[in-house]
């Protein structure tokens, strides 16, 4: 088995350009035209696919936090009804779907409940997410896998007997594994990149990828020196904007640089192999002057 997973008509793994997603997440708070504008500068910006959350609000909200009151654009309203403000229908997505399309980029979601699950049997997405948040969610995991298609499970909040159980749950076949650190930004110091290497070793017939919340756009490169096959980073049109995600996502400028440092360290990276190139040949008949004897 090769390190390899198919994502529509794009192999990712080891030896094939990273997979670079835009998570757009709930970042368009509820609104089309915001979510089309993201698309479209993602797209812009040479991102692979976009992502959103699917969630049924009723089934994944903590009863206990259904009635707590929270300041919104739209008020003072309870948490279950900020959670239905942001949650995006049939036709939305429809538009999503086509607008995805016209611009050829492939867009996707993280499924956090089983019936947020039967909804999205209705596109043709390239695979499923599991958050980080459902990766204990046994049955989720189990549900998603029953659709036949990819699946993407993300490792922030969890140890590694938790991986590998959740792991064991969904089933190695057509499965990547993000590492993460759920933290919203992330400090440097508890990015653990080297978790990427560590997941290759634990998972050697499984593309391991990374999923960043960090400030900057240096770590995410790095990701992928070590190793990962693919990056998520959450993406906004303006960090000022409304919403929890807002301050560790990058904005269309910033992306666009993301996606230019991991095809230059990709690029960078090489084969390991030492040659002497054919660039090389000038300096090295001007500059060295004892040839080796040997």
């Amino acid at each position: 088995m090769t390190r390899e997973i198919k994502f529509g008509n794009r192999l990712v793994g080891d030896g094939h350009p990273a997979y670079i997603i835009a998570e757009i997440g709930i970042n368009h708070n509820g609104d089309l035209d915001i979510a089309k504008k993201m698309i479209s500068a993602a797209a812009h910006a040479g991102a692979d696919a976009v992502k959103f959350q699917k969630r049924t609000p009723e089934v994944c909200t903590p009863p206990e936090q259904q009635k707590q009151m929270r300041e919104t654009p739209w008020g003072y309203i309870t948490y279950l009804d900020y959670r239905y403000k942001v949650e995006l229908g049939k036709e939305a997505y429809t538009e999503i779907d086509r607008h995805c399309r016209e611009l050829g980029i492939a867009w996707m979601v993280s499924v956090w409940d089983e019936p947020s699950v039967d909804f999205m049997e209705q596109f043709d997405t390239p695979a499923y997410k599991v958050p980080s948040a459902s990766l204990t969610d046994r049955a989720l995991l189990k549900y998603a896998r029953k659709t036949g298609k990819p699946i993407i499970i993300s490792t922030g909040m969890s140890t590694m007997n938790e991986i590998h159980r959740g792991v064991d749950a969904v089933g190695l076949d057509n499965l990547m594994i993000m590492h993460c650190t759920s933290a919203y930004p992330c400090e440097p110091e508890e990015l653990n990149l080297r978790m990427v290497e560590t997941l290759r070793k634990e998972f050697p017939d499984n593309p391991i990828g990374y999923s960043g919340h960090e400030v900057g756009l240096v770590p995410s490169a790095v990701a992928v020196a070590l190793g990962a096959c693919a990056v998520e980073r959450h993406f906004t049109l303006d960090r000022a904007m409304w919403g929890g995600d807002q301050a560790a996502s990058v904005e269309p400028g910033g992306f666009e640089k993301l996606v230019k440092y991991i095809r230059v360290t990709e690029a960078g990276l090489g084969d390991g192999v030492k040659k002497v190139y054919a660039s090389e040949m000038s300096s090295l008949k001007k500059l060295r002057r004892v040839k080796d004897s040997e």
